[in-house]
């Protein structure tokens, strides 16, 4: 007996794996070569950075070499090995930081900040809780590790008074906006600088400020709705639809109750301490990869022998955040095949070119503006922080120096548009979130699309500032 469709019933629709998006985009690339004039602009080294960078206005057609079918399969491979000094970035530290997450450091200073405020109603708690979460994903990039605690924030709001909205909130557009003003980032601030060259943790007091702002409207603004819903529960946008009752959630009394001892904060204070030496390092020593994983290394050993951990212990941890690294990693890899199939077709230039051409007759804060709007669109189709950095960065970095902008606001403008709108796109986090909160994603789009938009504003207000301070020049 046959289990397909039955007549009548509609498929639903599956978004690609973004290995095969990826794929796509390079058998796209491929076809260009084919079609689209090859070209090259004349370049100059900048005496100040060392870079070479292409001349404004000088481009011209070139001979074409376009990439043969075979060719395409080898520039994947080769792609992968072009790519092993970011690949690896992602495979040490997020296995390093893997140990800080599994000791219970982050979970544990949760769980006291939610027994100190477990009763009360202040609204103190959604800034604060904003703050830590926005730290975790600034500085190690934790996302998916701060998921677990979207039924227990529903939890503990809707307990407050207030509904799962505001909960859910607190954490996503916590994780959002660390992530958008990363400081030091490693998994997309660190990728993208490292493809555009520039580096890293260049600009992060610009960036850490970036952050603060954007904590501040957010917060106002999820405490704004937290008010009103407090005030009269039909203010809420869950008003009147079958929610499940969180207030009985177990996970809310299992995560108050996660120990949070001596070892916990000797954990933090080895986190705190390594990325203190590695923005020193950089900063005064000029550290780059092979220093900054070295020292992520340590971190991860110290934080083992402060738990007590065994040395197979040891080993596996790190197994097994190399594996769950391993999908990054790969698409950074796969990602940069499709630079080497556009540079060795000679198109490269010419796409540059075509998108800068409009752009240069725009003032330059709002050609940055622009370069936000197509980095969060990108966002859409490549929900993944790495690879949407190895895919658009060997672009928007060029396009940054011929439209004389500096590439810290190339890079500026992917992150800001790859962190918000990864917890309101459909085919990135936004289904994810809503189902753990256990509320319609209609209506955290209602909530969400609403700050989203406010925020976009500010992101492109501090994209002009950045523009106009001269940033990173």
């Amino acid at each position: 007996m046959s289990n397909g469709p039955k007549i009548g019933e509609k498929k639903k629709f599956n978004v690609p794996h973004v290995f095969i998006i990826l794929f796509a985009i390079i058998v796209l690339c491929t076809i260009l070569t084919w079609i689209v004039p090859a070209g090259a602009f004349d370049y100059v080294q900048n005496t100040e950075t060392g870079r070479d960078v292409a001349v404004a206005g000088t481009w011209h057609e070139v001979e074409a070499t376009p990439v043969g079918p075979l060719r395409m399969f080898e520039l994947i491979y080769e792609g992968m090995v072009n790519a092993a000094d970011i690949a690896f970035l992602v495979f040490i530290t997020f296995a390093s930081v893997t140990f800080v997450i599994k000791s219970g450091a982050f979970d544990g200073a949760v769980a006291v900040l939610l027994k100190i405020f477990k009763g009360k109603s202040s609204l103190i708690t959604i800034p604060i809780f904003m703050a830590l979460i926005g730290l975790g994903s600034s500085t190690i990039g934790m996302f998916e590790e701060w998921l677990p605690f979207i039924p227990v924030f529903a939890a503990v709001y809707t307990g407050m008074g207030y509904d799962a909205l505001v909960g859910l909130a607190v954490v996503a557009f916590g994780a959002g906006i660390g992530y958008s003003g990363a400081m030091m980032n490693p998994f997309t601030v660190g990728v993208a600088q490292g493809i555009a060259e520039v580096t890293y943790m260049s600009g992060s007091g610009f960036r850490l400020m970036c952050h603060a702002v954007m904590w501040i409207v957010g917060s106002a603004f999820i405490m704004r709705y937290a008010s009103k819903v407090k005030d009269d529960e039909k203010n809420s946008y869950l008003y009147g639809t079958a929610v499940q009752d969180l207030t009985k959630s177990e996970n809310a009394a299992d995560v108050e109750n996660l120990k949070f001892g001596l070892q916990q904060k000797l954990v933090l204070l080895d986190l705190v301490a390594a990325i203190v030496v590695v923005v020193v390092g950089v900063i005064k020593a000029g550290w780059y990869f092979s220093q900054i994983c070295a020292i992520f290394i340590i971190m991860a050993i110290i934080a083992a022998i402060i738990m007590r951990w065994n040395l197979n212990t040891i080993g596996e941890m790190f197994a097994a955040g190399f594996t769950e690294a391993t999908t990054a990693a790969m698409m950074i890899g796969v990602a940069r095949g499709v630079k080497l199939v556009l540079t060795e077709g000679g198109i490269i230039d010419t796409v540059v070119n075509a998108l800068t051409v409009p752009l240069s007759h725009l003032p330059a804060s709002l050609s940055a503006i622009a370069m936000l709007i197509m980095q969060t669109i990108l966002n859409f189709f490549i929900p993944s922080g790495s690879g949407q950095a190895a895919v658009s960065m060997p672009i928007m970095a060029p396009m940054a120096d011929l439209l004389g902008l500096s590439r810290d606001v190339a890079v500026l403008a992917y992150q800001f548009g790859d962190g918000l709108s990864n917890i309101i796109w459909p085919t990135a986090f936004a289904a994810v979130v809503a189902g753990l909160a256990g509320v319609p994603l209609d209506k955290w789009w209602k909530l969400a699309f609403k700050l989203f938009g406010i925020l976009i504003v500010v992101q492109a207000i501090l994209m002009v500032i950045a523009v106009a301070t001269g940033f990173g020049l």
